[in-house]
């Protein structure tokens, strides 16, 4: 039996994306019926508001003006994230920093990482690219004259996540004609087979479909509630479980970071994304590792505000995914499909890369979901697990002793297998592209050069040729070279900003 009525549970920015996605994918079949169904009683999370460069390909596929999203969901550009004294103070200084920018190291083609290993008290491995210059200068990753979704160096955006969620339901409704149905779900029926027969809402109305695409978040009303798959734990990984997210406005006038603070504490770390009018922050911790009343305090104090009725939203993280993300005829996307942390952005990355992948290798009728499901499955679960590692590698490889909850961090009890192989092998030579044979791994080498390298991570030097020493000097000079022409060359931040709202006033 075909597949043509298909229910996408919940909106936000899981839902809707999942939306375009499946919407853009099957446009044309004119069989295929998609529903967003949106509980009017249930808010989005909306905190995340960091993204990576992956989004711009599914943005412009969808046929979203990148213009009409940087004016509609207030958004900025994000060149990559300053992480600020994850290594010893003590040691390091206060206030150290080093960048994962999203240029691919190495301009000129050639590794100099050998040559960085060797003169590694001389420079910051950032340095291999322009970008961590242009960032320390604040300017804008695109020229006025630079194509939608395209730049001078790469980049992502920072965005108000509720209003980055309506622009993609308006852009599903109105170019991919998706139906939108408001209304609460408070069961399913099921077949003798497990699989969903229909939605329950609470006026007591039934609708079936063929096909249910779970997006409600944490609430997880089909994948767990009604499927029962288990959810598979990895906070014995990932140690921090708790978040304190707020807003504070600014005075809009103040030149704007194009990239993500991201702050090390005691026991976690915190974010920090400016918006052209307000500030996005988030406390990330341990609970085991730092007491609420101390959270408060140390975040009020960032912020400089008495810790007295001082209260940010509260959110608990349950780190990992489900056993199975696909079962019967219902997948998982978004939170109900799992979660790490909101270090590197992972949760909308992973919410774009499944829903991009579900909707490539859609089933046509039921007979096919069973062996789609299975390779689904065993795609999105790698996925997650080199995504828990790479969230993982930041915190292991820190040489921060202030607290047992970085001690804890470097225990190989707390690595993954393949991440505890991975450091044996990067001790002795520099990751290369062959240690990520699987296109399926949602970082890459480059991202882990930057993190590993970044944080003084140690690597045997090996001997270099008089040609190779030579050769990366020159790469290395023609690099600052460019880093200062793109700082001379590119607007600020703010200042490219806002021209393109002037521009858009004016026609």
């Amino acid at each position: 039996m075909k597949v043509k009525k298909i229910a996408i549970i919940g909106g936000g920015t899981a839902g809707w994306m999942a939306a375009n996605h499946l919407g853009f994918e099957l446009r044309l079949d004119p069989e295929v019926e998609i529903t967003v169904v949106e509980s009017p009683d249930i808010p989005t999370i909306g905190v995340g508001e960091g993204t990576v460069p992956y989004i711009r390909k599914a943005l412009d596929k969808f046929g979203i003006s990148e213009a009409d999203l940087i004016a509609n969901c207030d958004a900025t550009f994000k060149q990559g994230i300053k992480f600020i004294e994850w290594l010893d103070p003590a040691v390091h200084g206060k206030n150290h920093y080093y960048y994962h920018p999203f240029d691919a190291p190495f301009p000129a083609g050639r590794d100099v990482t050998r040559f960085w290993l060797a003169n590694r008290e001389k420079f910051d491995f950032h340095d291999v690219s322009a970008q961590s210059g242009v960032c320390d200068a604040m300017r804008s990753p695109k020229k006025i004259s630079s194509p939608p979704y395209q730049g001078e160096l790469g980049y992502a955006y920072h965005f108000d996540a509720l209003k980055f969620s309506r622009l993609l339901a308006k852009n599903a409704l109105e170019k991919f004609s998706i139906a939108h149905k408001k209304a609460t779900i408070v069961d399913a029926d099921q077949y003798s087979d497990g699989s969903i027969k229909n939605l329950i809402f609470d006026t007591g109305e039934k609708q079936n479909f063929d096909f249910y695409v779970d997006c409600s978040g944490f609430s997880s009303v089909l994948i767990d509630k009604k499927l029962n798959v288990p959810f598979v734990d990895r906070s014995d990984q990932v140690l921090t479980d708790t978040v304190l997210a707020m807003q504070v406005p600014t005075d809009g006038r103040t030149e704007i970071p194009p990239y993500t603070i991201a702050k090390a504490h005691s026991a976690g770390w915190l974010w920090d994304i400016t918006l052209p009018n307000r500030r996005g922050l988030g406390f990330v911790y341990s609970s085991k590792h730092m007491s609420d009343d101390k959270a408060l305090a140390d975040f009020s104090g960032y912020l400089g505000l008495e810790s007295e009725g001082f209260s940010p939203r509260k959110i608990p993280i349950k780190v990992g995914y489900r056993q199975e993300l696909w079962r019967k005829n219902c997948v998982a996307i978004g939170l109900a499909q799992g979660f790490v942390e909101p270090l590197e952005a992972t949760s909308i990355l992973l919410t774009d890369f499944s829903a991009e992948y579900l909707a490539k290798t859609f089933p046509k009728t039921q007979d096919d979901m069973a062996l789609l499901a299975k390779r689904y499955n065993k795609t999105l679960t790698y996925s997650w697990n080199r995504t828990i590692d790479f969230v993982k590698l930041h915190y292991c490889v820190s040489d921060r002793n202030d607290s047992s909850f970085w001690q804890e961090n470097r225990n190989p009890d707390t690595f993954s297998q393949t991440l505890h192989e991975r450091l044996q092998l990067w001790s002795l030579v520099p990751p290369k592209k062959q240690d990520f044979f699987s296109r399926f791994e949602v970082f890459d080498v480059e991202n882990y050069l930057y993190v590993l390298y970044g944080m003084k991570f140690l690597t045997q030097p090996s001997s270099m040729s008089d040609f190779e020493i030579r050769d990366s000097q020159k790469q290395i000079a023609m690099i600052a070279d460019q880093s200062k022409q793109l700082q001379n060359g590119l607007l600020s931040h703010r200042e490219w900003l806002m021209k393109l709202k002037k521009a858009m006033l004016s026609t």
